[in-house]
């Protein structure tokens, strides 16, 4: 006998009154696409449902998500070193000064 699969189908859930759950749902969207196979899409499925029943948060839904991305961005902080324009002022005299008496 013959199984037949079911063919797994995008949740039409979106609400564009509601920001973060739109955001959400692009998200879901994006990783739907880019994922072919159907376990992979049961599980977007399942994780767009629990958002909809309100069974987990939004931190929970990126966490669960993550996985399936493939763009995803990192950010990361850079210390900027700042200094002072009395301390510029007075390197760049010593580095005039030294640069003029090399010959």
């Amino acid at each position: 006998m013959e199984q037949e699969k079911e063919k797994v189908t995008k949740l039409e859930l979106d609400n564009p009154s509601d920001f973060r759950f739109h955001v959400a749902y692009m998200a879901y969207s994006e990783a739907w696409d880019e994922n072919t196979s159907e376990d992979a899409r049961n599980k977007l499925n399942e994780i767009m449902s629990s958002l909809t029943a309100t069974e987990a948060d939004y931190e929970d839904f990126y966490a669960k998500i993550s996985q399936f991305r493939t763009n995803q961005i990192e950010y990361h902080r850079e210390r900027i070193q700042g200094q002072r324009k009395r301390d510029y002022r007075m390197s760049e005299k010593k580095s005039a000064r030294a640069s003029r008496h090399r010959t």
